[in-house]
């Protein structure tokens, strides 16, 4: 079990606290939100840390802008699947990873009807976030003292989603799809092996999915695929290339 995961400490921004916590703070936000990515003096949302700093908003709104910030979207949402995305949003501001299939179908559908700022706020103003976290605490992970993640399966998948403190969250594939939507446990592997689980498995999943109609930008078609499990990964990525959005992956 890894103790930086298990002991994540957290960082509060006090009514007393200096100008030095309150970098202290500024810095483990992006540290967690950025997901550990290399920043440039020029990345730092400015206009949000003078907010921070007069007051005008808590840590948790500080947040809030730094995850609706061009760059962020940038990163993680320009650059990633959607199933990447949501992945990545759970880990940045819950301190976890997806519970189940459920969950990352709930987000794909607040994007599609809501779009961007509506999926970012919908774990920022969660009732986990704020048990979690409250209003001045810098989301952190969550280990086995929570009961978000406590269980075996829980644990792990957080785990695999951390991957240590050197590594960034710059990869554009999703690390857990396939396990979420079979239901499976997740491996802890060493970090150089990579992640997931491994092996076969002969249940077989219907994928709804929509996409415009060729030719038309404004009309869209709904489409299902049945794959076994070892072709759910590849139906996904490929699903994706090709501009569809994924609207459930259900055990047939």
């Amino acid at each position: 079990m890894s103790l930086w995961l298990q002991d994540a400490p957290k960082t509060e921004l006090r009514s007393n606290s200096t100008e030095s916590d309150l970098q202290v703070v500024i810095r483990a936000v992006y540290r967690q939100v950025f997901g550990n990515a290399h920043l440039l003096e020029c990345d730092r949302q400015t206009s949000a840390e003078s907010l921070l700093r007069d007051g005008d908003i808590t840590v948790r709104g500080f947040v809030r802008m730094v995850a609706q910030s061009d760059l962020y979207r940038a990163l993680f949402f320009n650059r990633s699947s959607q199933y990447r995305f949501i992945e990545l949003n759970c880990k940045h501001f819950l301190g976890r990873a997806p519970l189940n299939q459920a969950e990352i179908s709930t987000h794909v559908q607040t994007y599609n009807s809501s779009g961007y700022e509506a999926e970012i706020d919908s774990y920022i103003d969660s009732d986990e976030y704020l048990m979690a976290f409250g209003e001045n605490t810098v989301p952190s992970p969550r280990g086995t003292s929570d009961p978000a993640t406590v269980s075996n399966v829980g644990f792990n998948r957080v785990y695999s989603l951390y991957r240590g403190n050197a590594t960034s969250d710059s990869g554009k594939s999703a690390r857990l799809i396939s396990d979420l939507a079979a239901n499976l446990p997740t491996a802890i592997v060493a970090p150089t092996a990579g992640g997931g689980t491994p092996g076969s498995n002969n249940k077989r999943f219907r994928v709804k999915a929509t996409k415009a109609s060729v030719g038309s930008l404004n009309r869209v078609s709904n489409q299902t695929y049945e794959v076994n499990y070892e072709q759910l990964n590849a139906k996904i990525k490929n699903l994706h290339r090709t501009g569809a959005r994924i609207l459930s992956i259900t055990e047939v």
